[in-house]
């Protein structure tokens, strides 16, 4: 170890002879002396602890066996004394005339006691008379040359005795070929030899018992003579007793009643530690061993992990000792990606605070809405009827007719309203966004008008997406309107579309509230006079606009990013002053086999020559002013109109009106029962009636994840007398509901 330090610390002492690098290099020499003084003082404190938990454990098991030992040849003891009582005053002649009666009693026994593998009676001629689990009993069968018959035979003061193991002659019912005996003498009225009564044990019950108990362990019942009565793991045939000269049998022959010692099994040739205990009234010892082979296994497994950790320590600690002379190169480049860390968080900082601002203004959005559009509703309801109704007076309708349009407007703005706090509803399609760029080449070009060039940059093979076809419609035409008003002068208008990968890179610089995988990205880019870094930031704010007055409402870009938002996408700015403007939209590839409809252009819907009725309709809507909007339109159609202002009230309706064939309920109704639950009862009443629902706030029952349910119809708020009338009468006529329609102006 000494060669190997001078080795290691001699080149660097020369190779730098300042003073101040000598710290080092003791720092070095520690670095490797001390963790192999340190490992070698542990492995010898950890194998002296193995060597006691070992002997603890040993010592554990020893208890165990004893105890089951001790239990078991009481059991046999109480048997015994059973048998002398059944067969007292008792010949061999009268037990032969009723074998059967003593048969099924000794066999209550050993079909009780596992521990039991048989109770044999047998005469003083060496037959046998009776057995537990063999009937008839064989007559030409001769135990008399049995050791337990030959000790009690010729020892009247022989007591209980402990027999060796012996193969059965004679197969029983347990199906146990070897067992040994615990026998006892039986005497005549004068005090003569008159038999044996034996009560057969397997070694397997206890070896059975024994590799129950934690392992690796050696357990073993000895007779005080060295026989081995039954040991886990088995021996061989031909090895079944300890050879007189073995420590053990040395300690056993002292008459020592416990112990514990190490030595060399003369049974298989291990070194063990073995623990032993003598049993009480018959010389049979408890003993139990673990290999020393084991224990030491045990001690290098836990020494090979503490190498695992303390080499690659030890080699760390050399490895900084030689990299500190090159430290003050690396605190550089550290300080240099500390102050990159710095600016990636406050990047990341500052996108999230803009999200919750964003956040915070969607739901003060969304709580206003519904109250705002039954307001709306019932102002433009109202104006239709008049309007209708009124004949001549054409100043009036002038007047009634500006009030609708200002009504409009205030409409227009709630809808875009609610697609910034992402919860307009969405009707999602899987949609070929090249398709339905293409499809908007006209639409864009009478909107943009002739000073402004638009081009279309379409990627082959482009993926689908799950969107609403409308609302991209919708995006990207603000998206344009905005680069027109960017270039008053001309300009270009460039559409373009791709398939992308956004990695985690690209969402922790954007802070981003996506996940990394494939993207469909559309983006709309112009040649005007840009933004700067504060508009930037504002841009999605609602009503922010750079704009004159009057030119724009500030909802194109706030639109844009709530449909982003909701749709599972992203949406970014990029702009510089004099250069042109880049908003890109990022929505999720749309993978696999999957349930969403897909998406074609839009054809012309037909028009119904007549929105007239005579069916029945109940309609269900808290709002006064709303729910008698709704009642007249539908009466001036011809229809017969029931109306009540919840869901309660509507079935109570239910039930005392003969035929009802329509329902048109609020989503959002009192009395603890919301507009899907009034629908689903309605309908397990009257299964065939038609359901439409009114809504001016979709976090409800219908519309779950911004996305209207397939099965429902829908007409959104504000709503015309118009509107309402032709909704009913399309689901009225159609085989089957159709999917929801926007609300018309």
């Amino acid at each position: 170890m000494k060669r190997f330090l001078l080795d290691v610390v001699a080149p660097l002492r020369r190779s730098d002879p300042d003073r101040a690098e000598r710290p080092l290099h003791w720092l070095l020499a520690a670095a490797i002396v001390l963790p192999a003084a340190l490992f070698v003082t542990g492995a010898t404190i950890s194998y002296r602890q193995h060597l006691t938990d070992a002997r603890d454990r040993l010592q554990r098991n020893l208890g165990t066996v004893y105890e089951h030992g001790l239990k078991v040849f009481e059991t046999f003891e109480i048997t015994a004394r059973y048998l002398d009582e059944l067969l007292s005053d008792v010949t061999d002649e009268q037990i032969r005339a009723d074998e059967a009666l003593y048969n099924a009693r000794l066999r209550a026994f050993t079909d009780t006691l596992p521990q039991l593998s048989d109770i044999w009676v047998i005469g003083s001629d060496g037959r046998p008379v009776v057995s537990g689990t063999v009937f008839p009993m064989p007559q030409q069968m001769d135990l008399s040359d049995r050791e337990y018959f030959r000790v009690h035979r010729d020892n009247p003061a022989a007591g209980v005795h402990v027999g060796e193991v012996v193969q059965a002659r004679a197969t029983n019912a347990q199906g146990r070929p070897r067992f040994f005996t615990l026998s006892r003498r039986r005497t005549g009225p004068n005090g003569e030899f008159a038999g044996v009564t034996t009560i057969s044990i397997s070694p397997d019950y206890f070896a059975e018992y024994y590799a129950r108990l934690t392992q690796p362990l050696v357990a073993a019942l000895i007779r005080q003579d060295g026989l081995v009565l039954a040991r886990y793991p088995a021996l061989p045939r031909d090895v079944q007793r300890i050879t007189p000269d073995s420590p053990m049998m040395r300690e056993f022959e002292a008459g020592y009643e416990g112990g514990i010692l190490t030595l060399v099994s003369a049974l298989d040739g291990q070194q063990r530690i073995f623990a032993y205990r003598k049993l009480p009234r018959i010389g049979i010892f408890a003993t139990t061993g673990v290999d020393t082979a084991d224990i030491r296994l045990a001690w290098l497994d836990t020494m090979s992990r503490h190498l695992i950790f303390g080499l690659p320590a030890t080699a760390a600690m050399v490895a900084l000792c030689l990299m500190a002379l090159r430290r003050t190169r690396r605190e550089a480049a550290a300080n240099a990606m500390l102050r990159q860390e710095i600016a990636r968080r406050e990047a990341t900082e500052d996108a999230l605070r803009q999200s919750q601002k964003m956040e915070a203004v969607g739901r003060l959005t969304g709580g206003i809405a519904h109250d705002f559009n039954n307001l709306l509703t019932a102002i433009i309801g109202n104006l239709d009827l008049a309007l209708r109704r009124l004949d001549g007076e054409e100043r009036v309708r002038g007047w009634l007719a500006n009030s609708r349009k200002a009504a409009e407007r205030a409409a227009t703005l709630v809808q875009r309203l609610l697609a910034f706090s992402r919860q307009h509803p969405l009707e999602v399609k899987s949609v070929d966004i090249n398709r339905l760029v293409q499809g908007m080449s006209d639409l864009l070009g009478r909107t943009i008008g002739e000073t402004v060039t638009i081009e279309t940059v379409l990627a082959g093979g482009l993926w689908k997406a799950a969107i609403d076809p409308n609302q991209l419609e919708n995006t990207i035409l603000n998206l344009a309107v905005n680069a027109r008003d960017a270039m008053p002068d001309g300009g270009r208008l460039t559409i373009e579309t791709a398939n992308c990968h956004l990695d985690e890179h690209y969402i922790g610089q954007t802070g981003a509230e996506i996940g990394p995988g494939q993207y469909v990205m559309v983006a709309v880019s112009d040649s005007g006079s840009g933004m700067s870094r504060e508009v930037m930031n504002r841009a999605f704010e609602p009503f922010f606009t750079t704009k004159p007055p009057g030119v724009g409402t500030g909802l194109g870009l706030s639109q844009a990013y709530g449909f982003a938002k909701q749709s599972g996408g992203h949406i970014r700015i990029y702009s510089e002053i004099g250069e042109g403007t880049t908003i890109k939209l990022y929505f999720p590839r749309l993978t696999g086999q999957s349930d969403i409809p897909a998406w074609s252009a839009r054809e012309p819907a037909p028009q119904l020559a007549n929105l007239d009725g005579s069916e029945t309709v109940l309609v269900v809507e808290d709002d006064v002013q709303v729910n008698r909007l709704a009642v007249e339109a539908l009466e001036q159609r011809g229809y017969r109109v029931l109306s009540a202002p919840d869901g309660p009230a509507a079935l109570r309706v239910i039930d005392g009106a003969p035929h009802i064939d329509f329902l048109l309920t609020d989503v959002v109704l009192p009395a603890g029962m919301n507009g899907r639950e009034l629908s689903e009862e309605v309908r397990r009443r009257r299964p065939g009636i038609k359901v439409l629902y009114v809504t001016g706030y979709t976090r409800n029952a219908i519309i779950h994840h911004g996305r209207l349910d397939p099965d429902v119809d829908l007409l959104t708020k504000p709503f015309t007398a118009e509107a309402l009338a032709r909704k009913i009468r399309s689901i009225l006529d159609a085989g089957k509901p159709r999917a929801a329609a926007p609300a018309e102006s």
